[in-house]
């Protein structure tokens, strides 16, 4: 409890800073962080404390969240409020508060792969046990404050990442001396004497990636006296760790410092989030669930002898020859409108593809540039007027001189479109070299040079950025554009195409990544129900969270195909003739393929993991698209088949439903934003009812989301 007889200057306050007691969320413990100066007393006395919610008074709480939202710009605060002073030793609960002077050091952890939360753990001089600190940014209305105004994108290893404990650290460097450590990054020297400068951050000393061997004899061969130290900060962040994950089961810590994990967290940043998310969550849940689910013996006891009709009926599908320009002619009218169904066009570019020299014309069909009923002339005005759009969007940003020179905001988010830009795609002709002089000076790319191509992707997707708003320009999204402007070349026709691609993408770019979440569950329960025996060995190899598919959805395959192949890939994907989501069963189909290989040699997340990466470039395009179409076909017959035995009688008797339990994974709710997993077939009044995810892949409706959660540094 804080001290009633005297009051102390509260320099600094952080909300929604939790303590994490156990692994479960549900025992998780918020408070405040804090800084307080006692009365008359120097710097070194000044008190760091955290005080939780539950044993402020409402006059504490509300004076500390007036400190916490008057931060101006995290630097310092502009009131000057007096408190209680925190206790500073505390039996009945987690509190503390710690004079400055008593600080040896503090390890930080931003928010990374395996770490959701970032966190601060504090070593004492007299190595008092002092609980890790987890700061939920999602929930702290100051730290959603400012990283709005400075437009930090949450990207875990990024440098330009803003997060609660960044703040902290930069607000308490004002009354301390902090120095970072050499060897260990993570870890900061408060007030440190020249000895501890010398273990820790010796002069002209620099640490290079060895391998584990190496390290260990620099370490021994050193002459500065740093085995001791490290000893210490080991045993501190090996407790601060055992509250979050130690729990969870060896394959879950393990995997997350698997080579192929870091590299994917490296090339999009999103993915490092689904896979925190899911580590975090499964010790909790594998706790409430130990049982796990078999379908094949469910759907042949509920569909009897309809699944012999089911795998019987003839799955010859036929590839056809690549839409030609002549033939794409003869779908017009002389007045340029369809003489033929939509559906008859999207069937044979599904079958078929386009051919190179009509893609361009073609693409804004399917991208919803071009209504489908349109004449010629209608087409021309529709595009007249999209080009004076698409210029009239570009000149709100380019005419805009003090936005670019003051604007910090607009300034970073298009410096991170430039970075993008110039590594996607770099090796495909168009976009290679850097023979044209950069026109910023004030670039970081001004001494590299550009080139016209890059200039023009940059130009749309700043453009895009203020078209909307809401979503903004996320990671990934570079990778989307570079082939429509690459077969289009034509900047305001291919921003129009590219917002249309968008419509349907924009839920692969949410920051709280449902979209994604909700295309990997549904690939959860298709593999289950389509692929039973893979699925229960992926169960057994710790890959049922099914990462390895994460950037394979999230870009479309755009790594896993060669360029020609994902050009012909997205359009047909784009005609929607079977699904609106059957990039699914180019995922399923894949599985499908090498299914045989990973039951019989893969045995490890990391071993799927690494096996699906290194398969890019390799994947045999046609062969893909048949077999997806006949999984498409024998999934649509089984829910059909299902749907019937349902309507009959005698079903009621019929369905064992000791046979359907929750798999452990992710069933119910881990607190983390994840929805619940949801079974592919589940038993309803004696009934196998397939689950909404799997029904959704049979709709041809585009899933679109309206209601984003805005980027930071930007108001919708």
């Amino acid at each position: 409890m804080p001290s009633t007889s005297t009051r102390g200057t509260l320099l600094f306050a952080k909300s929604k800073v939790y303590v994490h007691p156990t692994s479960s969320a549900k025992d998780n413990i918020p408070g405040f962080i804090a800084l307080v100066r006692p009365p008359g007393g120097a710097d070194k006395d000044i008190l760091l404390a955290w005080v939780p919610e539950s044993q402020m008074r409402s006059d504490e709480v509300s004076a500390y969240s007036r400190v916490d939202l008057n931060m101006d710009d995290g630097l310092h605060s502009t009131l000057e409020v007096l408190v209680p002073m925190p206790s500073l030793t505390s039996v009945s609960s987690y509190a503390f508060a710690v004079p400055l002077h008593r600080i040896y050091s503090i390890m930080l952890r931003q928010p990374s792969l395996g770490w959701w939360w970032g966190s601060v753990i504090i070593h004492t001089r007299s190595e008092d046990v002092i609980p890790a600190l987890f700061f939920h940014d999602a929930e702290s209305q100051s730290t959603i404050m400012q990283q709005k105004l400075r437009n930090r994108k949450f990207t875990p290893q990024d440098g330009d990442l803003f997060w609660g404990g960044d703040q902290f650290m930069k607000y308490l460097r004002k009354y301390t001396i902090i120095e970072r450590s050499t060897f260990e990054q993570r870890l900061y020297l408060i007030n440190p004497d020249p000895d501890d400068l010398l273990s820790f951050s010796p002069p002209h000393a620099r640490v290079e990636k060895v391998d584990n061997e190496s390290l260990s004899k620099i370490i021994k061969d050193a002459r500065w006296n740093v085995l001791e130290r490290l000893a210490r900060v080991t045993r501190f962040s090996r407790r601060a760790a055992h509250e979050v994950i130690g729990n969870s089961p060896p394959a879950v810590r393990a995997m997350l410092n698997v080579p192929e994990v870091r590299q994917l967290g490296d090339d999009f940043d999103s993915a490092r989030v689904y896979l925190a998310k899911w580590a975090m969550s499964i010790s909790e849940e594998a706790e409430r669930n130990k049982t796990k689910i078999v379908w094949t013996d469910v759907v042949g006891d509920h569909i009897g002898s309809m699944a012999g009709d089911i795998l019987s009926v003839d799955d010859r599908v036929e590839r056809r020859n690549e839409v030609s320009r002549d033939e794409w002619k003869a779908f017009f009218d002389a007045s340029g409108r369809l003489r033929v169904t939509v559906s008859e066009v999207k069937e044979r570019v599904f079958h078929g593809g386009l051919s190179r020299d009509i893609r361009s014309e073609a693409w804004q069909f399917l991208l919803g540039v071009y209504p489908w009923d349109s004449s010629q002339l209608e087409r021309q005005s529709i595009m007249a007027a999209k080009r004076d759009e698409y210029f009239r969007l570009k000149r709100q940003w380019w005419d805009d001189i003090d936005r670019q020179q003051i604007d910090t905001v607009w300034k970073d988010q298009r410096n991170r479109i430039e970075k993008d830009v110039h590594r996607t795609d770099r090796n495909f002709p168009l976009f290679a070299g850097e023979d044209t002089p950069h026109p910023d000076p004030d670039s970081p790319f001004a001494n590299i040079g550009t080139n016209v191509h890059l200039e023009q992707l940059k130009d749309m997707l700043i453009t895009y950025n203020e078209y909307n708003r809401s979503l903004g320009y996320v990671q990934g999204m570079s990778d989307l554009l570079s082939p429509i402007y690459a077969v289009v070349q034509d900047d305001a026709v291919a921003f129009w195409a590219f917002v249309g691609f968008m419509n349907r993408m924009q839920r692969n770019f949410l920051r709280d990544q449902s979209g994604m979440h909700r295309q990997l569950l549904a690939l959860d329960n298709l593999v289950q129900l389509m692929e039973p025996q893979l699925y229960t060995h992926l169960e057994k190899a710790d890959s049922t969270n099914f990462f390895f598919m994460f950037r394979m959805l999230l870009v479309w395959f755009k790594r896993e195909f060669r360029w020609v192949e994902v050009l012909r890939l997205w359009e047909v994907l784009w005609t929607d003739y079977l699904s609106s989501q059957f990039v699914i069963f180019i995922g399923l189909a894949i599985l499908d393929k090498h299914k045989e290989v990973i039951m019989e040699h893969l045995e490890h997340f990391d071993e799927v993991l690494k096996y699906m990466n290194e398969l890019s470039k390799t994947i045999d395009l046609e062969d893909t698209l048949t077999r997806a179409e006949v999984l498409f076909y024998r999934f649509q017959r089984t829910v059909d088949a299902i749907d019937r035995k349902n309507k009959e009688p005698s079903n009621s008797a019929s369905f064992p439903s000791t046979h359907l339990t929750p798999h452990p994974s992710m069933n119910g709710q881990t607190g983390l934003g994840l929805p619940d997993k949801t079974l592919p077939l589940k038993p309803e009044a004696g009934k196998v009812i397939i689950s909404d995810v799997l029904r959704e892949l049979l709709s041809k409706e585009i899933i679109v989301v309206n209601d984003t959660i805005p980027m930071e540094g930007y108001e919708s």
